[in-house]
């Protein structure tokens, strides 16, 4: 196996040149630069990550810590986040917090002693132990998915996050929430329905009050009351969803049309409505956020909100590459349009699929 002194020796330049080309420590000329690469390929040389961490203090890799990474949309944030990292020369580190704000905490801990060069985190509904040890140990991070959100007076001038331990230092990067699920409500009242239920996620999670605000929102705008009972919380996973839409059923004015939070929600509810014999659209329309690969193979195809979830994994390594390469920046939040892709469960004749982004009918 080739080393460092047979590039070297193949390039004509010291041992400390070879280094400085590829650690970047230092200016150097580019014909002698080319000369270093050009001998590395001709010599296979692979350099040793380990070492080049003793002298550049950085590890080229990046922690990502998302919870049910076997959820289709957290796996397609993953194929955003990987494709980034290798793109920039980067290995991922990978856990699961559980969406358990303690073992979220370990995980956390995990990978800064791994000496990752920085993090990008799907915060759990209590993140502050979390915020506030990254804040402490000052990890350059970048939140997914669900934001969190700091006081006025959390920022430091300094840009790292202030003494309440808050996320007032930290990029994010998340889908739009409120406008497309107020776009759901909107197109189901527009379809005749004045009951439109809601299977919301896991309480104190961002996108969860999002999505509430959009369904409110959405309400006032087709002029139609907010009732509490048609709120339900499916707690963003499968089992829950089903209990809270079985709930939703057995109302004395039940909804007329529901719309499901997640993905996993989806399914709990479509188990709901199975176990009682209930049809779709024919009984209860359903739209649902989080469009997945199989949508439209169920029947009635499913009305959804797409995310862009690859694109938001691969904003996600651009924020945090652009703070590791300037620490003292301001925090940047990044929101990215979803798109409304028009099936049939939602009641509407079958038509050529189709996609809007950004706008709400």
């Amino acid at each position: 196996m080739a080393t460092m002194a047979d590039v070297a020796r193949s390039a004509g330049v010291s041992v400390a040149t070879v280094s400085h080309v590829l650690n970047d420590t230092r200016p150097v000329l580019p014909g002698t630069r080319q000369a270093v690469l050009s001998a590395i390929e001709e010599l296979g040389y692979i350099p040793n990550t380990l070492a080049r961490s003793l002298v550049t203090s950085r590890t080229r890799s990046i922690g990502l810590a998302v919870s049910a990474i076997s959820n289709p949309y957290f796996t397609e944030i993953l194929q955003g986040v990987e494709a980034g990292a290798l793109e920039h020369g980067y290995s991922l580190l990978i856990t699961d917090p559980h969406d358990d704000p303690e073992h979220e905490l370990k995980v956390a801990q995990l990978l800064h002693e791994r000496r990752v060069d920085g993090m990008i985190v799907a915060p759990s509904a209590d993140p502050d132990a979390l915020v506030a040890y990254l804040g402490r140990h000052s990890v350059p991070t970048v939140f997914l998915d669900r934001v969190v959100e700091a006081p006025p007076d959390d920022a430091s001038p300094s840009g790292r996050a202030g003494a309440s331990g808050r996320a007032g230092a930290f990029d994010q990067v998340c889908a739009e929430n409120i406008e497309p699920t107020a776009q759901l409500v909107t197109h189901l009242a527009g379809l005749g329905h004045r009951r439109i239920g809601l299977v919301a996620g896991l309480p104190g999670l961002s996108t969860t009050g999002e999505r509430i605000a959009g369904y409110r929102h959405g309400l006032a705008a087709a002029g139609l009351p907010y009732d509490e009972r048609l709120l339900a919380y499916g707690d963003s996973e499968s089992a829950a969803a089903e209990r809270a839409t079985a709930a939703l059923l057995s109302l004395a004015a039940p909804p007329t049309a529901l719309i499901t939070a997640n993905n996993a929600m989806t399914i709990g509810a479509l188990r709901a409505l199975r176990e009682r014999g209930l049809s779709v659209p024919g009984d209860l329309a359903l739209c649902c956020f989080d469009d997945f690969a199989w949508a439209d193979l169920f029947e009635p195809r499913l009305t959804a909100i797409a995310q862009p979830s690859k694109e938001i994994g691969a904003g996600a390594v651009r924020l945090l590459l652009d703070r590791l390469a300037a620490p003292d920046r301001p925090a940047r939040v990044l929101r990215l349009p979803c798109a409304f892709v028009h099936r049939t469960s939602c009641g509407c004749p079958d038509q050529p699929e189709k996609s809007t982004k950004g706008n709400v009918s």
